[in-house]
C-alpha cells in the first residue's frame, strides 16, 4: 500500500503547478493533502477510481484537508470533537478493517507564538484521540505537523531554538506522542540522514540551497513498524513550499 501526504498550500494554485501530473505518476492508494484553501464547489478533481473526502474551513481561502483513496472506508470522521478547531477543517479520519488513517494540518503557533496556547491545547486533544484509536486498531497518522522534532530536522537549528515550530513545548508534545506507542517512519528508516527537509521558505534561493525544515510526517502505531517498506521525501517535486512525502507499507493483516 502506498500513502502520500502533501501540504499543497492552496490546491487550486498547486493544480496549476503540476499537481495532477504528480498525482497520476505516484499512483497512491491513499493521497492526503493539507492547506487546501478552498470551499466546496471551488474545484473539481475527477480522479477516476478514487473516493474523495474533504474537510473545509469555514474561513475562505484558509486551512482545509482532503483525502483521495482507492479504498472505500468503513467510516469517515471530521475533527476530534473540539469545536474551536473543527471550524478550521484540520482533521480527517478514515476507518478501515485493519487500521485508521488520520490526515492532519496542525495549527501554526505563528511567528510571535500568539497561537502557541491554542496549539498546545490542540496537541493534548489530538494525542489522546490517537491513543484511543490505537487501542482499537493501528493508526497511520500523517500531515503537516508544523514541528521539527530534533536538531537534525532543520538546517539552522541553533538560531531557531524557541521559534514557532521549534519550541521546547511543541517538540515535547511530539516526543510525548512517540513515547506513547508511535514511530516516526522516516527517522525509523533513516536515523542519521541529514539535509532531509519537507518545507522551505519562499525567500530567495532558500529551497535551492536546501535551507529547510522537516515538518511533514508519517507516524504509525509501533505494531506497524515491521510493515514499513519505504519512507521517502520527494523534495524534487515543486508546486508548493512543501514537498510530498511517501510511505509504503506491506498490506496490514
Amino acid at each position: 500500500m502506498k500513502f502520500v501526504s502533501w501540504n499543497v498550500n492552496g490546491i487550486r494554485a498547486c493544480v496549476n503547478k503540476g499537481f495532477i501530473d504528480y498525482f497520476n505518476e505516484v499512483d497512491a492508494d491513499f493521497f492526503s493533502i493539507q492547506e487546501t484553501k478552498c470551499q466546496q464547489g471551488q474545484i473539481d478533481l475527477p480522479f477516476e477510481g478514487y473516493y474523495q473526502y474533504w474537510n473545509y474551513a469555514e474561513k475562505k481561502g484558509y486551512s482545509g484537508t482532503a483525502i483521495f483513496t482507492k479504498h472505500k472506508p468503513l467510516s469517515v470522521k471530521y475533527g476530534v470533537g473540539d469545536d474551536e478547531n473543527e471550524k478550521e477543517g484540520r482533521i480527517i479520519t478514515l476507518e478501515y478493517d485493519k487500521f485508521y488513517l488520520v490526515n492532519v494540518y496542525t495549527p501554526n503557533s505563528q511567528r510571535d507564538l500568539a497561537r502557541l496556547p491554542i496549539r498546545l491545547h490542540w496537541e493534548v486533544n489530538l494525542i489522546e484521540y490517537l491513543k484511543q484509536l490505537d487501542k482499537k486498531k493501528p493508526v497511520i497518522y500523517c500531515g503537516d505537523l508544523n514541528v521539527a522534532h530534533e536538531d537534525i530536522d532543520l538546517k539552522n537549528f541553533k538560531s531557531n531554538i524557541g521559534n514557532s515550530g521549534f519550541t521546547f513545548e511543541e517538540r515535547g508534545k511530539m516526543t510525548e506522542l512517540l513515547q506513547s506507542g508511535f514511530t516516526d517512519t522516516f527517522r525509523h528508516l533513516n536515523p542519521d540522514t541529514t539535509d532531509a527537509y519537507t518545507w522551505w521558505s519562499y525567500m530567495n534561493k532558500v529551497r535551492e540551497r536546501n535551507i529547510g525544515w522537516r515538518i511533514d510526517y508519517f507516524i504509525v502505531s509501533n505494531r506497524l513498524v515491521d510493515y514499513i517498506q519505504a519512507a521517502d521525501i520527494h523534495s524534487q517535486v515543486l508546486g508548493s513550499d512543501h514537498c510530498p512525502i511517501v510511505l509504503e507499507l506491506k498490506d496490514v493483516k
